[in-house]
């Protein structure tokens, strides 16, 4: 599955800031204790990627993206955790995807792939 940069960017803003009729971005469902959409995840990875290589050489990065990518990497895990700590029942691979997510994020801000 082949993603644009645009296309990309767009997942990422709206899975990490969504509009508040997306009841389905992974922040929104992790902060209501559900686990993400299958698939949905690999589709965020995926994305970061892309933005990865279409960043790289890039020295400034614009404020809506880089609050998406913060909150998809700080937010996501403070929730999980909070959910952890809650009870939440959280798929076991959750808490390795979450990491992968970090790690491709901070990747996007280095400039170096982490992953």
């Amino acid at each position: 599955m082949l993603v644009d940069y645009q296309t990309a960017r767009t997942l990422l803003v709206n899975q990490g800031m969504p509009p508040e009729q997306n009841s389905d971005a992974l922040i929104t469902r992790l902060k209501q204790g559900q686990p993400p959409i299958p698939g949905q995840v690999t589709s965020i990875l995926l994305a970061l990627k892309v933005a990865f290589e279409e960043l790289r050489d890039v020295h400034e990065l614009e404020r809506e993206l880089v609050c998406s990518l913060y909150l998809l990497a700080e937010e996501s895990r403070r929730l999980f955790e909070a959910g952890r700590r809650a009870g939440v029942p959280w798929p076991p691979l959750l808490d390795e995807d979450l990491s992968r997510i970090t790690a491709a994020v901070r990747s996007i801000f280095v400039g170096t792939w982490q992953g």
